[in-house]
């Protein structure tokens, strides 16, 4: 039987192909965020100093060799371009920036700056660019891709904002340093509050059409799993196998996120705002994985072994991996997750088919009929 997500490949290969078959519904795409977005930013910020995302068999898939995402191939935000027939955005620290768009997502990066953690008295690994700093990076970069003040305010309307998702490592790196749920729950305002501010001064600099994401199925990640592993059958969901506690905090979160969209679209009624539901997209794969052609959704592709082939001391990309240590799996498009953390491009191009076919509101179809058009028929056809 045919599999739902034939009309997204067909698609996307003919955009590839011909990119203005696609009839764009946006000149352009800027996205903001951390690892799920980042097409390269961090691996650039690096410079000589190795690190694991740099190394095969990152980005084997598609690109057939590592270039900075945290995949074996392409992100939300690749399939998102390549169904609006737009260029695969380049991340900002290359130079290649242009009025098509930028990235300006790090891997690892926060809501909230460093100094918020220090002052809790937690250690965030790596440099501080955080939701602020990549804000920052747009405002310097918007004067070199328009030359007056119409030009400016007509790229903002024509454009779309990916803003997001952003958020998990603020609480990821706190729970990881274990502390309790309710310690980082007393934060998550803070975290919406960021998120927040960078949304309205969009909508202020003329942005017109902002998808902003939710926060993502913590208890779903392998990294998680392996980390707070329990005897206790009652603390993960019978449905999916995922820890309970970690996806309830991540729809305690996404409530709070979509009362502050509703509040901005009050007070902003030119903007359009799409929530884009990450949490029950990846929900309805994890709970019906082989509607999707995977197996074993809650074991990463990439890793140092163990019950669900997460190793902290030997992740993906390592040195280890010349050892032998780290291995990956010889089909990623039969998994989910990537290397415990992450997803790979098939995890990625489910999501990307359950967003513009159900979790966005309102609907990516209200906004831009062409994708509509490729993605409506199939998507949600009985296997």
């Amino acid at each position: 039987m045919a599999s739902p997500l034939l009309p997204l490949f067909l698609f996307l290969a003919a955009a590839a192909a011909n990119p203005a078959a696609a009839a764009a519904c946006f000149s352009s795409i800027f996205s903001f965020g951390d690892s799920i977005s980042d097409t390269g930013n961090y691996l650039i910020s690096c410079g000589a100093t190795p690190d694991p995302v740099g190394h095969p068999p990152y980005g084997e898939t598609f690109f057939h060799r590592p270039t900075g995402r945290c995949s074996d191939g392409r992100l939300i935000v690749d399939f998102l371009a390549q169904a609006l027939g737009l260029p695969l955005v380049p991340p900002y620290l290359s130079g290649e920036t242009s009025p098509e768009g930028a990235n300006f997502a790090v891997a690892g990066c926060t809501a909230l700056d460093n100094e918020f953690f220090r002052s809790l008295g937690l250690e965030i690994s790596g440099s501080n660019y955080s939701l602020g700093v990549q804000m920052e990076w747009f405002r310097q970069l918007l004067p070199s891709i328009c030359s007056s003040y119409s030009e400016c305010r007509n790229l903002m309307a024509n454009s779309l904002f990916l803003v997001g998702e952003i958020g998990g490592n603020d609480y990821c790196h706190s729970l990881l340093q274990g502390r309790a749920v309710e310690e980082v729950k007393a934060f998550v305002p803070d975290v919406i509050s960021a998120i927040s501010s960078a949304i309205t001064e969009l909508i202020r600099l003329g942005a017109r059409t902002l998808v902003v994401p939710g926060g993502v199925t913590l208890g779903c990640l392998p990294i998680f799993l392996d980390h707070f592993r329990s005897n206790d059958a009652g603390d993960y969901e019978p449905e999916t196998g995922c820890l309970k506690f970690l996806n309830r905090f991540s729809e305690h979160h996404n409530e709070m996120l979509l009362h502050e969209l509703n509040q901005i679209r009050q007070e902003n009624p030119d903007a359009t705002i799409i929530y884009a539901d990450y949490y029950n997209a990846m929900v309805a794969i994890f709970r019906n994985p082989q509607r999707y052609g995977f197996r074993s959704p809650l074991l990463a592709c990439c890793g140092g072994g163990g019950e669900y082939n997460y190793n902290a001391s030997a992740v993906c990309g390592d040195e280890a991996a010349a050892a032998g240590t780290v291995t990956a799996c010889r089909d990623p498009a039969e998994h989910v997750n990537w290397d415990g953390v992450h997803f790979t491009e098939a995890g990625y191009r489910a999501v990307t088919s359950e967003l513009l076919g159900r979790w966005t509101e309102p609907s990516v179809a209200q906004i831009c009929p062409q994708i509509d058009a490729n993605f409506s028929q199939g998507i949600h056809a009985p296997i």
